[in-house]
């Protein structure tokens, strides 16, 4: 990227949902901070709490402006800013405010119905219902790796200069630290990532509208393809129970319309890898031409004839083809009668030892 002269050339040349959503988490953060400075812990209207969030449930969708340490707004400063800009020049501001919205908002849903849950079967209000506090932007960064990993599976990132890793391997490490951190007790806010990528997910294969690849003026929704199907995440020794599972809750949703009709792909009858992008998918259908041109022109290459092999008899024209069916389709002469040809010489041919010579 070109360093820029101003930094306000440099604010300026960010989209403005980047922009904003950069400013708002610095704003947030720093009054939390400023709160808690002087004494107030308990913040409901700021973050999700699930005893206190139906009267305040505006925190479904804002609590993802608070990190509530130094090392939090550090660490979705440095990865998110950058991740959405790129998303915003790709997607455009609607899509990318309703990916926010979407990945965020519901997350923290399932995360109030599941410590309501855990209410139920332990009565431990002060645990489940007061003393969890879903903040930040956990949902967020495992949706944005969902959608890179849609969008550039094979492109190979650098961990903290020392690991490499390409990128549709790093959604399923984070939600293993996900899984590990919750199992070893810290729910929150931990667990709000494995809701962030199945709801990333969810919202990318079948619900985000994909305006750049509409035919026929008919815009198509997610992305159906194979490599982006929910078995694809997991170990192959899993995939059979998982595909029985996915196709009655997709069976179920498409009967009851709770996932939006897609227009296919006309040409290859299946719906675009990279859907949003025309541009990525001319050069996906380049990319297969140029394959199948190759495979074919290395099956029609045929060595050279070698010395060996008897040579090819040439066909007879249609014209000498005719005459020998005429000549075949004539009856033959009785013996002693001069044949067609001594007969055409008699008649319309002089031998030249015939002339007399001297004219006479």
């Amino acid at each position: 990227m070109a360093v820029l002269s101003s930094p306000l050339l440099f604010i300026a040349s960010i989209p403005p949902v980047t922009r904003g959503f950069t400013a708002a988490t610095l704003v947030s953060s720093l009054f939390y901070a400023w709160l808690r400075w002087n004494g107030t812990v308990y913040a409901p209207y700021l973050t999700v709490v699930p005893g206190s969030s139906l009267f305040y449930p505006w925190t479904f969708v804002t609590s993802v402006l608070v990190e509530t340490s130094i090392f939090e707004l550090i660490g979705s400063l440095i990865f998110v800013p950058p991740s959405l800009r790129y998303l915003e020049r790709l997607w455009g501001s609607v899509e990318t405010l309703k990916f926010i919205a979407v990945s965020v908002g519901f997350s923290n849903i399932i995360g109030f119905g599941f410590n309501w849950l855990e209410f139920m079967f332990t009565r431990d209000a002060d645990l489940f219902l007061y003393g969890m506090q879903y903040h930040g932007q956990m949902a967020l960064q495992i949706a944005i790796l969902v959608a890179f990993t849609q969008i550039i599976p094979e492109h190979q990132v650098q961990i903290l200069g020392v690991l490499k890793a390409r990128v549709k391997t790093l959604p399923m490490a984070y939600l293993t630290v996900s899984t590990v951190m919750t199992f070893l007790g810290f729910q929150c806010p931990w667990i709000i990532i494995q809701f962030g990528w199945f709801v990333g997910w969810i919202y990318l294969r079948f619900y985000k509208k994909n305006t750049g690849d509409s035919v026929g003026g008919v815009d198509s929704y997610g992305d159906r393809s194979e490599t982006f199907s929910l078995i694809s995440w997991f170990p192959p020794f899993v995939h059979y129970p998982l595909s029985i599972l996915a196709n009655f809750v997709y069976s179920l949703a498409t009967r009851l319309h709770l996932i939006p009709t897609s227009s296919p792909d006309l040409e290859s009858g299946l719906y675009s890898q990279v859907p949003g992008s025309a541009r990525a998918e001319a050069e996906r259908r380049r990319a297969m031409a140029l394959k199948a041109l190759d495979q074919r022109l290395a099956n029609t290459a045929t060595p050279p004839p070698s010395s060996s092999s008897p040579p090819k008899v040439p066909r007879a024209p249609p014209a000498a083809a005719a005459a020998r069916s005429d000549t075949k389709a004539m009856p033959s002469s009785p013996p002693g009668a001069p044949r067609a040809n001594e007969r055409s010489k008699s008649v319309g041919e002089i031998d030249i030892g015939d002339v007399p010579k001297d004219g006479r």
